[in-house]
């Protein structure tokens, strides 16, 4: 078997090298190991299908992978300061439900036509029509006059301008059929070639209004398989690519550098919060959970678990606690942060009446404290750290979990009743919001599975999604996580047992400097591009 892989991977290798070799210039690392000083390759696992952001295109945070190509109204900088982009200035009315934005008059599209205010318009009609991740179904109106653009809202939604940073703007005189497989973006580079399923390559935009890039040619080429992305850095063929926590953790490449990017890509529990009634909800499943339906079980968990030693058991060290679905964010609440403390989780445990019993499991009026965790099939990361948790509450609480990979359709029937190993990682709050408030409780989307249902938490993200800008809203963000008596933290409801955020590593080659980036959310591709045009050779 192990031979049969290593002739796959020399295979795929092969090819691989035959791409970079038949997109690369004369001076190019495909042709040659020495890097040129104004092209990079990449190796990447998301090769998108189209380009079209009116189609979902959009590539992860703020619309990271979109943005390569496509301007927007306004940018989020590497310390999540909303910047002017599109949109030179921009202000929102008292009542919080107009925003207003005037345009720069200096951008082109790459056909070498001006981006106006029909442009916009057009972007955002079509999308409120779509259903993409960029959310316009609060937009009620969107107008043009003069140089500037009218949003008006339907209701006040704080979160807005940071919707406003991931739409990416196409031409109304462009746009078509084929559009995605060759668009004509105002963003710092455009599209040059395309191969389905195996690389595209971007160039920089001369005629792009901000700073024009120093890399000036961008080749990704797709690769998925952490054993090839190594040998790919081992040949000197890619100048920086992803690779992961086992790897990572036992080699060292000469002429390159580990990258440890911090992020807010979280792995947790997810704990259905409602006891087993027999209910059977709108889609058919069962409901709730006797065990987890105890705040007191559920929070015995949270404080339970070493989350340090799941990072080093399950990911080698290559992740950090987690509290929170949006740790290190403005919003995130340092009060959300408990300590790993098994005497209080034991108390807690038997205060609900969990007596041990003689196999080391605890039992309550005759039931084991034994529990299903789920993951999805063929997720090695997520199957570790629910075995790194697993490990750890039978030594220090006496509980049983279960482990068990299932099929997505599985767990779909089955996540309103039994806990769930899942992964978030937003760069926008309103995903607070989905995972806690009441109205997204027992819907078949993946956000409140559990059933959570609070009415002071509903009372903060209301007053949070209603506050007149991100900046008034985030006291109420995070009194959703804790006000000092309850919320959605682990100190409080616990609905969620936040675990680790992983680490997003990198190989890059020595003298590459990728600059400073927003934190990572969820998925490790596009955010490491989204700071593209900032990139740059030093040595």
């Amino acid at each position: 078997m192990e031979m049969k892989k290593t002739a796959y991977l020399a295979i795929i290798i092969l090819v691989i090298l035959a791409l970079l070799a038949g997109c690369a210039s004369s001076d190019s690392p495909g042709a040659t190991a020495e890097p040129s000083k104004n092209e990079v390759i990449i190796g990447f696992p998301d090769i998108p299908a189209h380009f079209d952001p009116l189609l979902d295109f959009g590539g992860g945070g703020h619309g990271a992978g979109a943005r390569l190509i496509f301007s927007t109204l306004v940018e989020v900088d590497a310390d999540n300061n909303i910047k002017p982009d599109l949109a030179e200035s921009y202000s929102i009315s008292g009542d919080a439900l107009t925003y207003a934005f005037t345009l720069r008059t200096d951008a082109k599209f790459t056909d070498g036509t001006a981006v106006t205010t029909e442009d916009i318009v057009f972007t955002y009609e079509s999308l409120m029509e779509a259903a993409t991740s960029v959310d316009l179904s609060n937009v009620a109106s969107i107008n043009a006059a003069g140089n500037t653009v009218t949003i008006t809202l339907s209701k006040p939604q704080s979160t807005f301008i940071l919707t406003a940073a991931s739409a990416g703007i196409v031409p109304k005189h462009a746009y078509g059929d084929g559009f995605g497989l060759n668009p004509v973006g105002s963003g710092p580079y455009r599209l040059v070639q395309h191969d389905v399923d195996q690389q595209f390559i971007l160039e920089a935009n001369e005629d792009y209004y901000m700073q024009i890039p120093e890399i000036k040619r961008a080749v990704f080429v797709r690769m998925s398989d952490s054993d090839i992305q190594l040998a790919a850095v081992r040949g000197g063929q890619v100048d920086i690519t992803m690779t992961d926590a086992v790897l990572a953790a036992v080699n060292t490449v000469p002429g390159y550098d580990l990258l440890v990017a911090d992020t807010v890509d979280n792995m947790g529990i997810v704990m259905p919060t409602v006891p087993d009634t027999g209910e059977i909800n709108q889609y058919g499943f069962p409901v709730g959970n006797s065990i987890t339906g105890d705040v007191n079980f559920r929070k015995a968990l949270a404080y339970g678990l070493d989350r340090d030693a799941i990072s080093r058991d399950a990911l080698n060290g290559f992740a950090t606690p987690a509290f929170s679905e949006n740790d290190g964010m403005p919003w995130s609440n340092p009060d959300s942060v408990i300590e790993y403390d098994p005497g209080y989780a034991v108390s807690l445990l038997e205060e609900s009446g969990w007596v041990m019993g003689g196999d080391g499991i605890r039992v309550k009026d005759g039931k084991r404290a034994s529990i299903a965790l789920l993951y999805f099939s063929g997720n090695n990361t997520r199957q570790s750290v629910a075995m790194a948790a697993a490990q750890q509450a039978k030594e220090n609480l006496g509980i049983e979990i279960l482990v068990e990979g299932a099929s997505s359709s599985d767990i779909s029937a089955r996540m309103f009743s039994e806990p769930l190993i899942l992964a978030w990682g937003s760069s926008n709050p309103i995903t607070s919001y989905y995972l806690f408030h009441s109205s997204r409780a027992g819907l078949n989307d993946w956000y409140n599975p559990q059933n959570y249902r609070s009415s002071s938490v509903d009372g903060y993200l209301e007053q949070a999604m209603g506050a007149g800008s991100i900046e008034e809203a985030i006291i109420y963000f995070k009194m959703a996580q804790w006000d000092g008596v309850a919320g959605t933290s682990m100190r409080g409801d616990c609905p969620y047992i936040f675990l680790i955020n992983v680490s997003h590593l990198y190989w890059v080659r020595d003298g590459l400097d990728t600059g400073r980036r927003p934190i990572h959310a969820h998925g490790n591709s596009w955010p490491l591009v989204s700071n593209l045009r900032e990139w740059k050779w030093v040595s």
